[in-house]
């Protein structure tokens, strides 16, 4: 069966509220798919293609700051004039935090696609990469502003969000994760979070959508473009009031929720509420 339009609305307005938080959005999406009229997994392509949406956002509300990094990096790299040595720095570890998700993304598509969205594994997932995410900003030092970033750790940071290829681990929780246990203060390890998604999910997304043109899916063309508008304007809001609460306040709150969700979750395939596959 099909999702609908009202199924693909509730879809691209789930996908922009857990998108940026560090919650995980792919497995709010797979578990909510059980529990729609339709009954089905919206699939990754879905997924991937709703998040040009959410990354949209980022580009608009980051739009001076990716401009002054693209600028300075062309500049750099072809040698004309002046240039922001930060930004193109930031540049050129954008660009190398991102080849760990592109490689791992390839290489294992199809368990990706299929074996690594089975519920059990997103259920662990949810509550293992929670208890990490507290334990990190638990002890985690949050001394270092994001123009400290240095290479090592923008490696560190792209294996991290590629964790997010996994249901449940949540690509701005893992790579927040990383940053709090590297010393970075929770608004930096939020910002760079955003920047380093840009060419990983937007990479993803267009592939998947040429993928899928004109084949039969789960969600149709129409209903998965108004998700991923929903998700947009969402999506924008959520970045928001996201970078003004960490800038106070703990993760613990997401933990917390990560943990619920994941517990309820083995409850309801325990007991057979919900289908594993």
């Amino acid at each position: 069966m099909s999702v609908s339009w009202t199924d693909a609305a509730i879809l691209g307005l789930v996908q922009g509220l857990t998108e940026f938080l560090p919650v995980s959005s792919s497995a709010h999406l797979r578990i909510l798919g059980e529990f729609l009229p339709s009954g089905t997994d919206p699939g990754a392509a879905f997924t991937a293609i709703t998040q040009l949406g959410t990354e949209t956002a980022v580009l608009v509300y980051f739009w001076k700051d990716i401009i002054n990094i693209a600028t300075a990096w062309l500049r750099q790299v072809f040698r004309i004039g002046d240039y922001d040595k930060d930004a193109a720095r930031m540049g050129w570890l954008i660009i190398i935090g991102s080849l760990p998700i592109i490689i791992l993304g390839l290489g294992f598509k199809d368990q990706i696609e299929h074996g690594l969205r089975n519920m059990y594994i997103t259920a662990v997932m949810l509550i293992v990469f929670g208890l990490i995410l507290g334990w990190a900003d638990r002890i985690g030092k949050k001394k270092y502003a994001l123009r400290q970033l240095i290479w090592r750790d923008g490696i560190i940071f792209g294996f991290a969000q590629a964790m997010a290829l996994i249901p449940g681990v949540s690509r701005s929780g893992g790579t927040i994760t990383a940053g709090l246990l590297l010393g970075y203060t929770r608004e930096a390890a939020a910002r760079y979070s955003f920047l380093l998604a840009v060419p990983a999910v937007f990479g993803s997304g267009f592939y998947q959508l040429l993928k899928t043109m004109g084949e039969d899916t789960a969600v149709a063309a129409g209903p998965t473009a108004l998700a991923t508008l929903i998700a947009f304007v969402v999506g924008y809001g959520v970045i928001v009031w996201f970078l003004k609460l960490v800038s106070t306040k703990s993760y613990m709150p997401f933990v917390w929720y990560r943990l619920v969700i994941g517990v309820a979750l083995l409850g309801l395939l325990g007991f057979g509420y919900v289908s594993p596959i």
